[in-house]
Formats: C-alpha cells, sequence, structure tokens
C-alpha cells in the first residue's frame, strides 16, 4: 500500500477516535468563589448592602462570595471593573444609582452604560432626608420653604457631591419648591456634617441612615424624607411629598445585582433565583431594615425600574443643567 494510502487511513483513525471521545464537561455554575464588588469603602450603607448580600448568595450558591471594594469616583471605578469582565458569573456588582444610571448622564464621556450589565435583580432602596443645621433658624419644612423663598440665593446646601443622587435630590427640591439656593459638594459624608453641625453651612442632603445619629441627637433637624411615603424605619419623620408643594418628589438611593452583560442564561436565572430567596430570608431583611432600607418588591421588573431611573434622572439633570 503506497505510504500516502497509509498515512490517509491513520489520520482518518485518528478523527474517528476524537469524534467518539467526549469532551470535557464543563463545570456546573458556580465551581469557585464568587468575586463582588461594591465601588465604596467599608462601612456605608453600600458595603453593609454588599456584605449582607453575600453571606446570604454564598450560603445559596454553596461557595464562598467575597466582597471586594473598589472605591473612587463615585462608584464607577468598581462599575467599570464588572462592565468590562468576563461574562461567567464570578465577577458580580452590588451597584447604586450614581454609577449605573446617573454617571451616564452627567459624564460627558463615560466609559460604560447600563448596556453593559445584566440586572439580576433589585435588593434594597433607601430614602434621602433633607435637614437643616440648628444654626439655619428653621423647625419644619415649612419654614424652610418660607424661608428660603425670602431670601433667594442667601442660604446654601451641601451634598457628597456633585451629580450625586443626594445633589439631584436637592435640585429637586429647589425646583418644586420654586427655590434658590447655591449647591456645595463635599468630598464624603463627614465634612458635610462637620459643617453642618459647626453652623457653617445650613442645609444638606444625606441618605437616611447616615444622617439618623445625628438627627437622634438633635444635632441636626429633619425637614422631610424623599421617597413619596414616609420610612417604616422613622415614622417620625414626614415624607416631603406630603407637602402639596412638593409632591413630585420621589427619588431615594437604591441597590442592585448586577452582573457584565450577556450573561448565559442557566448562570442569571441561578443567580437571580439565589437572589429572590435571600431577600426572603428573615435575617437579611433584619439587618437591611435595621439600616433604613426597605427590601425590593418580590417580582420586580429590574430593567423597568432601570429605565423609569433613567428618564427620572435624565430630566433633573437637563433641567438644572448639572454636568461634572
Amino acid at each position: 500500500m503506497p505510504i500516502h494510502h497509509r498515512l490517509r487511513r491513520v489520520a482518518l483513525l485518528c478523527s474517528l477516535i476524537l469524534i467518539a471521545v467526549p469532551a470535557p464537561a464543563q463545570a456546573a455554575y458556580p465551581s469557585k468563589p464568587v468575586t463582588l464588588v461594591v465601588g465604596y469603602p467599608p462601612s456605608g450603607s453600600a458595603d453593609l448592602t454588599a456584605r449582607t448580600v453575600a453571606a446570604e448568595l454564598g450560603n445559596k450558591l454553596g461557595v464562598p462570595v467575597l466582597v471586594e471594594n473598589l472605591s473612587g469616583a463615585g462608584g464607577t471605578i468598581g462599575a467599570q471593573k464588572v462592565a468590562s469582565a468576563a461574562a461567567d458569573g464570578y465577577t458580580l456588582l452590588v451597584g447604586g444609582n450614581n454609577e449605573l444610571v446617573i454617571n451616564g448622564l452627567v459624564t460627558r464621556k463615560p466609559k460604560y452604560g447600563i448596556g453593559d450589565f445584566s440586572a439580576i435583580g433589585l435588593i434594597a432602596s433607601q430614602p434621602l432626608v433633607l435637614v437643616a443645621s440648628p444654626g439655619a433658624g428653621v423647625r419644619n419644612l415649612a419654614e424652610f420653604t418660607r424661608k428660603v423663598a425670602q431670601n433667594p440665593g442667601k442660604f446654601s446646601y451641601g451634598s457628597s457631591g456633585v451629580g450625586t443622587s443626594l445633589h439631584l435630590a436637592g435640585e429637586l427640591v429647589k425646583e418644586q419648591g420654586q427655590l434658590f439656593m447655591t449647591h456645595i459638594p463635599y468630598r464624603g459624608v463627614a465634612p458635610l456634617v462637620h459643617d453642618l453641625v459647626g453652623r457653617n453651612l445650613e442645609y444638606g442632603m444625606f441618605v437616611l441612615s447616615s444622617s439618623l445619629p445625628h438627627i437622634r441627637s438633635g444635632k441636626l433637624i429633619a425637614l422631610g424624607t424623599t421617597e413619596a411615603r414616609r420610612s417604616a424605619s422613622t415614622p417620625d419623620i414626614p415624607a416631603l411629598a406630603e407637602s402639596p408643594q412638593y409632591r413630585a418628589v420621589d427619588i431615594g438611593t437604591w441597590f442592585a445585582l448586577m452582573a457584565p452583560a450577556k450573561l448565559p442564561k442557566p448562570v442569571f436565572d441561578k443567580l437571580k433565583k439565589a437572589l429572590g430567596d435571600s431577600l426572603q430570608s428573615p435575617e437579611f431583611r433584619k439587618k437591611l431594615e435595621a439600616n433604613g432600607s426597605s427590601i425590593a418588591a418580590a417580582g420586580t421588573d429590574t430593567d423597568q425600574f432601570l429605565a423609569a431611573e433613567l428618564a427620572k434622572y435624565r430630566k433633573i439633570v437637563e433641567s438644572a443643567r448639572i454636568e461634572e
């Protein structure tokens, strides 16, 4: 038999053997630890939410879920890492409105967009709260509105930075109340509290949980929370929307579990079920509700929610002409 016929026969036999041997099966997800990125430093509301979620997801998935604090640029550094990660379910994000929605509206050249993520589901939300310094000379929302309206441009309010949900909430209050105040951006909550308590600033906008100790101690005066209804954790603080002048104020901070876009459906479904089961855990609910959060309602369509938030914030940004 000619040599080339023999070689052809050997090649054919090798190919038949390769076809007969099954390819190694892919390991079922998850087969190794999962990283949960949070774009803020430890001890804040985002970090607390992420660590509470990580513990529950770890129990449901059967693997460790490790929290990585990758803080900076208002949460966008952590979000960018997840947006560009492999879509395999091993790198996830606990993200909020600042980095997921607002960043794309106020940044000239955003490095990622909401389309770069798969939305697993909402976790929880929390209202913001408008506060007054004891030196402002007001005790409630009516007094605040009257005093600021009568002195346009005289007073200022602070937030944790330009283009944050706190800043946008302040601009919404100004618009609804037809008020003229100057926005003062701060690098975080601590210096904002310092200036309010020290009577160097009249008003401020906070996430409810970060201001509660100062409200309870009497160092700050709560004028109203920013969601449509009073928070269950602070029924003694009225919602701004209870006043007819501010009835359109319905804004807060929220957190969602996100993965890179194009996540395989079996992985997406497993993560969605694990999150849904976690939200029903009494221990999970207890921890987050103690921090002033409301757990996301079962069956919420996360994509629709994000689209509605995007439309709401776009309107505020365009009206106030906010740009970083």
